[in-house]
């Protein structure tokens, strides 16, 4: 059954059908679940293109996902995060239209699909501490939802995020609960702003201990498993390594782990590790005792929080700009114990 015997076989418009369809506010609650009833029951399919017509939308979202360095590409968090966004787009008859791109291009592609009429609204991924697309997508007339914040802004905007310093602040603090006081931060790229935000969690944690930071226990850039490694091989080495770590991420985590195995030291005995786990669907840190110690948060949960704040603002233009702070939690595991005498 397509949109038009749809329509027909109900008696009313194809608009009407289309609008009750993706949950438009005009439309009565009876029409809707009429609508909704006779659709399920014919097994109705939308078509894509007579759904565009009869909206005047281009019932496309788009994600221009930046690249900066190759790690980029197969960066875990946007599949996750883009896999919660897809399901929920579907639902509503959205497609989505996925674009790898420079970060140096992002400005003209933006400016070229609003020209084409290509999406509705676009997914704005990671962000910066002070970011120009915010300023760009206003000007162009996009609507768009952030994934994460910009921290140097005072613009209002839809945004979802976790709360990046008080989960590393909450981390540190656990590590100099246990007697900790050389804690290293592994971190990502610190002019993003989900990494600056943990750098400051950190650092509160250890000022609020009158614990001065060590810039040599500091490092910053792409959160790959080869910077893990390499990075604690060299903390380790030096004359007062730290005895715990703080790691952005599992994947870089894994290389963490690798390095104090190979050294001689166990994890949890010798030295203690923290990470940022996602809850990826790729990577299990479950079990009955999770392997890290870690803070954690849903990404695919996020994506589909994040899809449903866009689709509003789609639906209402004059919507006021909403936030979220998706939950965060402290989960012990098998790699953190108390400081070493």
């Amino acid at each position: 059954m397509n949109l038009k015997e749809l329509s027909e076989h109900l008696g009313l418009s194809q608009t009407t059908v289309s609008r009750a369809l993706n949950d438009y506010p005009e439309v009565s609650e009876s029409t809707r679940q009429r609508v909704k009833q006779a659709a399920a029951k014919g097994n109705y399919r939308p078509n894509m293109r007579a759904m565009s017509l009869a909206t005047g939308k281009a019932m496309t979202i788009g994600h221009v996902i930046p690249v900066e360095s190759s790690s980029d590409v197969v960066n875990p968090i946007f599949a996750e995060f883009v896999a919660g966004a897809s399901r929920t787009y579907s639902q509503r008859g959205y497609e989505l239209m996925l674009t790898i791109a420079e970060a140096k291009n992002e400005e003209s592609i933006y400016r070229g699909i609003v020209a084409k009429r290509a999406v509705d609204g676009v997914m704005l991924h990671s962000p910066k501490r002070d970011d120009p697309r915010l300023a760009l997508l206003d000007e162009i007339g996009l609507p768009f939802v952030v994934h994460g914040r910009v921290c140097d802004s005072n613009q209002q905007y839809n945004w979802i995020d976790m709360d990046n310093q008080a989960a590393f602040q909450q981390a540190t603090q656990l590590l100099l609960d246990l007697g900790h006081h050389r804690i290293a931060l592994i971190n990502g790229q610190e002019t993003l702003s989900f990494a600056w935000l943990r750098r400051l969690g950190y650092l509160e944690a250890l000022h609020a201990s009158n614990i001065t930071e060590d810039p040599e226990l500091m490092t910053s850039a792409d959160l790959t498993e080869t910077y893990g490694y390499q990075t604690t091989q060299k903390m380790l080495s030096r004359k007062s390594p730290p005895t715990a770590i703080l790691v952005s991420s599992y994947i870089a985590a894994l290389g963490v782990r690798r390095a104090i195995g190979q050294a001689g030291y166990r994890i949890g005995k010798d030295i203690s590790v923290i990470t940022h786990d996602d809850e990826l669907s790729y990577f299990d840190n479950g079990g009955a005792v999770p392997q890290f110690t870690s803070t954690r948060s849903s990404v695919r949960e996020a994506g589909i929080r994040a899809a449903e704040m866009l689709l509003q603002q789609i639906d209402k233009p004059s919507l006021a700009a909403q936030t979220q702070m998706v939950e965060t939690k402290l989960t012990l595991g098998s790699s953190t114990g108390p400081c070493p005498g």
